[in-house]
């Protein structure tokens, strides 16, 4: 039997999710309630007798009367008023308090939402009225055209050409512009069709216009022009076909009055004043994106500018520390001679670590970055407040800062070994760097990010305890980063287990690689990520419905899961028994994730999209970009084979082999969460919304003023 607050979390909708009712502090609150009455309590004054105890005495003894206020009767449904008797219990008097608050909220919250609505069906009632009238318009003049066509002059041919002319251009239609009058007269259709391009976001106000009506001679200087918020080539093209209505039909009224007979119209003129307009609108609307440009730069500049000297400092800070630890890493010998073997084996663990972590966070910059370039709304898939959710910037920030930190660490030892110090205070060097960064982590004052720091730690703690928590979609996106953070995982294995040893006075090197229980805590720790990931597949499995591509999701885990299992049996016993086992396991693993990648995660291979092997809708332009990443996935996931090469290699060699097929492999998920989440954009975020807000063509004039 499933909770109802678990059901009512389900069905909450994020973008409401603040105006629904608090149900579990309610919750709590009524267990307050029970527990106050169970402990015992002085006999009633009155001399009645009570025979247990039931949920609904605290309301029959509390409520006195629920009364409404009938002084305005516009607000007679909206107000309420809940009228609390005294009490005893505090807990009692609490929770009516909580109660009135809460529904106080949702009344409001449906108000609100009822009101907005309301307006909403009126705006569109009027925008379908709009083109009915307009629609209804145009079919009245074509059939009044097909009565009776009026006999075209031949001296006003080239007036009706240049008409035609600019009619290709019109924002408005071709059907529109072709019913236009070729006399001097003024016709009824014009302003109509004027009065619903005004309406549509067009406005032509002006003297020039009535004068031409009165047969005077138009003054383009006291003309106004209303300019929508639209793009250059819409605003010219109504342009035009306001001035050819101005100029052209003004000119006719003049030549019709007494004692008219101006200059005539030509094309040329027109396509010279044309060109102009069109010439000092493109400046216009250059200069306009330029303000535009310079405003978002004002407003972001300081805090840029803070971002880019931070990044820059670590950034120059990294570079020189780095260059320093190669020099003396260089003088000291440490990669090239034989006594230094422990060197590698201790401390490449603990700083490949780090380096890992940072590696990581400069690729999820990389996709914040790539993700608000082509507009992903990662924020509202991941369910992230605005405290909470990093910018590419901090990203960036936090991981310069990080290597800073760490090549530093390494410069510091390699300065106190050759110095002469003992090798515990050597050694002890990364183990407190590493107690450092997880005192920052668990850090409770407001500093370095703590909104997002305690946000990684639930979503850490929901991973672990993945078959007791609701899935969400940070979670599982979290948990398939931690399936490629295996060697990370390894490396914060060995670290932890070579300082406790250094501390209980054993040999931290021997305890740490041939204990038993080492190897299997080894063997424990790279199977964690995908027995959660699996477990997270089977809880949601149970909770929508018992879909059964959540299960083979979990097959894709289980199978990884047995890869992994088998190549470590192989490197324990290498037979040519468990080699062919490797190859099995290994290729139907990867063909599996492959398959899973491409398909489920990245949507593509589409046989009936429009796009060969791709998908219909592609956030990216060049479609090369897509063919690319999937040969790139596909190499990058054969990293299992170097596994079974079984080169020779000596300790230095093979810790940089190692380090450089982890880091392939973190590159791999850092390219594969950019499409990952592309998809989900496209395809399933929509079913997030409340409402979807659908742009409208038509556009009030009268509201704009």
């Amino acid at each position: 039997m499933v909770k109802f607050s678990r059901q009512l979390e389900a069905q909450l909708i994020p973008e409401w999710k603040d105006a629904f009712v608090n149900y579990r502090q309610l919750k709590k609150q009524v267990k307050k309630i029970k527990l106050s009455f169970l402990r015992p309590s002085p006999p009633p004054s009155d001399g009645s007798e009570r025979v247990g105890f039931s949920v609904l005495d605290p309301i029959y003894g509390l409520f006195g009367r629920y009364n409404r206020s009938n002084s305005n009767e516009e607000d007679e449904e909206n107000l309420y008023e809940m009228d609390l008797v005294r009490s005893r219990e505090a807990e009692v008097k609490d929770f009516f308090e909580k109660l009135d608050e809460e529904l106080e909220k949702v009344d409001n919250f449906y108000t609100s939402k009822e009101t907005e609505f309301s307006e909403r069906a009126e705006i569109l009632s009027k925008q379908l009225q709009i083109l009915l009238d307009l629609k209804k318009i145009l079919d009245e003049h074509r059939r009044r055209r097909r009565q009776h066509k009026p006999l075209v002059d031949s001296s006003r041919g080239s007036g009706n050409d240049l008409f035609a002319t600019l009619s290709n251009s019109s924002s408005f239609s071709e059907n529109a512009c072709d019913d236009m009058p070729t006399d001097g007269s003024s016709s009824p259709i014009t302003d109509e069709i004027i009065a619903a391009l005004e309406r549509n976001g067009v406005s032509f106000v002006g003297s020039a216009r009535s004068k031409a009506k009165k047969g005077l001679k138009p003054k383009t200087t006291t003309m106004r022009i209303d300019i929508p918020a639209t793009n250059a080539t819409k605003t010219i093209s109504a342009v035009t076909s306001m001035i050819w209505e101005d100029i052209v039909n003004g000119q006719q009224r003049k030549e019709g009055s007494p004692g008219g007979g101006g200059d005539n119209i030509n094309r040329k003129k027109i396509q010279c004043a044309e060109k102009m307009i069109r010439s000092a609108f493109l400046e216009l609307y250059k200069g306009l994106n330029l303000l535009r440009t310079y405003r978002f730069v004002l407003e972001e500049s300081e805090e840029i500018t803070l971002h880019q000297l931070r990044q820059g400092l670590f950034t120059g800070s990294f570079a020189a520390l780095f260059s320093v630890y190669a020099i003396l890493a260089h003088l000291s010998g440490i990669f090239s001679t034989s006594t230094q073997v422990g060197y590698m084996e201790t401390v490449y663990p603990v700083f490949s670590m780090f380096a890992l972590l940072s590696l990581h966070i400069f690729l999820y910059g990389c996709n914040l970055f790539m993700w608000k370039d082509t507009r992903i709304n990662h924020n509202f898939i991941f369910e992230f407040s605005p405290t909470t959710a990093l910018k590419h910037r901090d990203a960036f920030l936090i991981c310069t800062s990080f290597m800073t930190t760490v090549v530093g660490a390494l410069v510091i030892q390699l300065v106190l070994k050759s110095s002469g110090f003992s090798r515990d205070h050597v050694d002890a060097l990364p183990g407190i760097l590493l107690l450092l960064f997880i005192a920052i982590l668990i850090c409770p004052f407001n500093v370095l990010y703590r909104s997002t720091r305690y946000c990684f730690l639930r979503v850490m703690r929901n991973i672990i305890f993945s078959p007791f928590y609701k899935v969400l979609m940070v979670d599982f996106f979290m948990a398939d980063q931690l399936t490629s953070q295996i060697p990370l995982l390894r490396h914060m294995e060995f670290t932890s287990c070579y300082f406790v040893a250094s501390l209980l006075k054993s040999d931290p090197y021997e305890t740490c690689t041939r204990s038993h229980q080492y190897k299997l805590l080894a063997y424990v720790i790279s199977f964690l990520p995908y027995y959660c990931r699996a477990m997270q597949c089977i809880r949601r499995y149970i909770e929508e419905g018992y879909d059964i591509n959540h299960l083979a999701n979990c097959g894709k885990y289980v199978s990884a899961m047995l890869a992994a299992a088998v190549r470590w049996k192989y490197a324990v016993n290498p037979s040519m028994f468990w080699l062919v086992m490797v190859i099995m396991t290994s290729t139907m693993a990867t063909f599996y994730q492959l398959y899973w990648d491409f398909v489920k995660d990245w949507g593509l291979f589409d046989l009936n999209s429009k796009n060969r092997w791709l998908r219909d809708e592609l956030i990216l332009k060049n479609k090369n970009v897509y063919y690319v990443s999937i040969v790139f996935n596909f190499v990058l996931r054969l990293g299992w084979i170097e596994t079974i090469s079984r080169l020779s290699l000596g300790p230095v060699e093979y810790r940089l082999v190692d380090f450089l097929l982890a880091s392939l492999e973190i590159i791999r998920r850092g390219h594969w969460n950019f499409y990952r989440l592309e998809n989900e954009h496209l395809n399933n975020v929509g079913k997030f919304r409340a409402v979807k807000t659908v742009p409208l063509p038509f556009r009030d004039m009268e509201s704009d003023a």
